[in-house]
């Protein structure tokens, strides 16, 4: 573990793109949500830290004021379907949602790291 911390913006910037807070080089994640062990550049070790439900929370937060706007304009200012709107609205829920969660944890991930609030 680093003896000196990043701030913490800079570090969720750094989590946010998927490379580790502390070097800002090697990868955060070994797959989709899953995290590494330890940083392949730096050896960080980021098994203590969990991020547990606050990236699903962010994501429903910021997806839900794109998506409920979106649909609601939908609605009053075209004369599509129901079934249109309605599809178009879960397709983008769950795009947005999927490409936002791996961005959220690792905001989330560096934001506790950057704080010492690593797990025992």
């Amino acid at each position: 573990m680093s003896s000196q911390r990043k701030g913490i913006w800079e570090a969720a910037v750094q989590g946010m793109r998927g490379r580790c807070p502390n070097c800002g080089e090697g990868r955060l994640f070994r797959s989709y949500l899953k995290p590494v062990e330890t940083c392949s550049a730096c050896g960080e070790d980021w098994s203590a830290i969990r991020a547990d439900d606050g990236p699903a929370w962010l994501a429903i937060l910021l997806v839900g004021h794109v998506v409920v706007p979106v649909t609601v304009a939908l609605t009053m200012k075209t004369d599509l379907s129901d079934l249109v709107v309605i599809s178009s609205a879960l397709f983008l829920t769950v795009a947005l949602t999927l490409s936002f969660l791996p961005v959220a944890k690792g905001i989330f991930m560096a934001a506790i790291w950057s704080l010492g609030a690593e797990q025992s």
